[in-house]
Order: structure tokens, then C-alpha cells, then sequence
């Protein structure tokens, strides 16, 4: 069974399972998996049943269907969400360098917004198990010694998990951090990572706010009159972050847009001179 219900696996099995199903409309017999996916010729189809279950128990994504000799895949299709029916989580790391791996997670921040308001608040220190370069120490002020007695990563993992939800997770340079959680949550369960659907606001920006100087969080902080304190340190970037969400969303409604594929969409679309 999956370590938490928004893990999928990355095994290149399930990998293989989910393009199978796909390339078949969503739906296979166990026996036809196991003899494309596992190299198995011709199994027998009680053989068949016992492999695809182990498969499915691994990944949310699949299901067992009928009498047991299907499998279909049952994810969840993140594009038809509806932005204003939906819960994000706008979240900031704090790590030890620019590349995972490798680099560490020192600090975690994150607020949950629903409805428009801001509704949860998680933070911690996260000890990386690794000293800090002394230019992160002066960027950000998190020290060897404010970490020392601070959870590893692995203690505090399920509880941001449970935190996270389903919930499309938002932050401000989304690849950034998205690829250091996606890392951790690795360490912790090997092949698995986050199955939310995310949202990058330096993204959005760039398309909602051509004309002001840069897509840094503290601008476009400023463009909204909002303050940032203690700029690179988690909590406080990802509450700024948060605000800086909601006037991104208010535009994008503005602008008819609904749907959570759509403002990727929006965000990723190429200007045209």
C-alpha cells in the first residue's frame, strides 16, 4: 500500500502499467499486463491476479475491477479542477544550496488557502543532516546550531503529507521547490513522490504582471502592497506568497479562467510578438 494516499509510485512497472492502460482506454485484463509489462508469455491468469495485486496496491492510481481479472487506471484528471472550488497549499523551502540532490531541506513553510482565506498554517526547522554553508547561514539566518535540535526530515514527513492533503500545491519558483520536496519524500519512501498537481506564482506573474521590473517575490510583493519580513525564511515568504496567490487568482478569473489546466496553460503560454 502507498505510504500516504497522495504518493504515487515511480517504479518503472507502474510506470509501464499506466501507458499500457492508457494506449487501452483505461482498462486491461491482469493477464495481458503481466505478459506487455512483466515479460511473463502467457501466464496463468490466478499468477496474473496475485502479480497485479501487489501492483495496485503500490499506487492509487490503480484498481482492480470485475472479478478481479481487470485493472483499470482510476487517477484523478488534476486538469478539470475547479479554482475556485479547491484547496492550495502555498509553501516555501529553505535548503542548503540550488541543487537536489546534494542539497537538504532546513526549513519548511506552508499555509493552506480555501475559499479565499488563509485557513492553516505548518512550519518547522528541518535538520538536514548536513552543516550549512556559511553564504546560506548569511541569506537566510538559519545556522548549524538552529538546526542541531530541529526534527530530520523523515520525522516530520507524514504530518506535512497529511498537511498537503490533495491540495494543489503552490509556490513562488515551483520547479524549484517541488524537485527538494519531491527529494526528501524520496529519501523517506524510496520511489515514491508527490501525485499534487502545482502551480508556480513566479510563472503566473510573468504573464499577469508583464510590465513591473522583475518576478522576485519581494516585487511582486510590492506590486500587491505587501510586506515581506524576513525574506528567505519560509514561513514568512510562503505567507507573502500566499497573498501574492490570491491577487494572482482574482486575475486569472478575471480573465475567464476557471480551471486548473487552463491557468497552466495560461502560465506557460509563449508571448507573441
Amino acid at each position: 500500500m502507498a505510504p500516504s494516499a497522495n504518493l504515487i509510485s515511480e517504479s518503472l512497472l507502474i510506470k509501464d502499467t499506466i501507458s499500457l492502460l492508457e494506449s487501452l482506454g483505461g482498462r486491461a485484463p491482469a493477464v495481458r499486463i503481466v505478459d506487455r509489462v512483466m515479460k511473463i508469455k502467457k501466464p496463468e491468469p490466478f499468477i496474473a491476479r496475485l502479480l497485479v495485486q501487489e501492483l495496485v496496491e503500490r499506487d492509487s492510481r490503480l484498481a482492480i475491477v470485475g472479478d478481479g481479472d481487470d485493472v483499470e487506471f482510476v487517477g484523478r484528471d488534476h486538469g478539470v479542477i475547479d479554482l475556485s472550488n479547491t484547496s492550495f497549499v502555498v509553501f516555501d523551502l529553505e535548503t542548503t544550496g540550488a541543487k537536489a540532490p546534494p542539497c537538504r531541506v532546513t526549513e519548511i513553510g506552508a499555509y493552506r488557502v480555501v475559499n479565499g482565506e488563509i485557513e492553516g498554517e505548518f512550519h518547522t526547522l528541518v535538520n538536514p543532516e548536513t552543516p550549512i554553508p556559511s553564504f546560506i547561514t548569511s541569506l537566510t539566518g538559519i545556522s548549524d546550531d538552529m538546526v542541531r535540535g530541529a526534527p530530520v526530515f523523515c520525522d516530520i514527513a507524514d504530518e506535512f503529507l497529511a498537511f498537503i492533503g490533495d491540495s494543489v500545491l503552490v509556490a513562488h519558483n515551483a520547479r524549484f521547490d517541488m524537485g527538494f520536496l519531491n527529494h526528501e519524500i524520496g529519501l523517506v519512501y524510496e520511489d515514491y513522490c508527490l501525485e499534487n498537481p502545482s502551480l508556480c506564482t513566479v510563472q503566473l506573474s510573468r504573464k499577469l504582471l508583464p510590465d513591473i521590473e522583475n518576478h522576485k517575490l519581494n516585487t511582486v510583493a510590492r506590486h500587491y502592497s505587501i510586506d515581506l519580513v524576513n525574506h528567505h525564511r519560509a514561513s514568512d515568504d510562503a505567507r507573502a506568497t500566499a497573498r501574492i496567490f490570491l491577487n494572482l487568482l482574482s486575475d486569472l478569473r478575471s480573465r475567464g479562467i476557471e480551471d486548473l489546466a487552463s491557468a497552466r496553460e495560461f502560465s506557460k503560454k509563449r508571448k507573441v510578438c
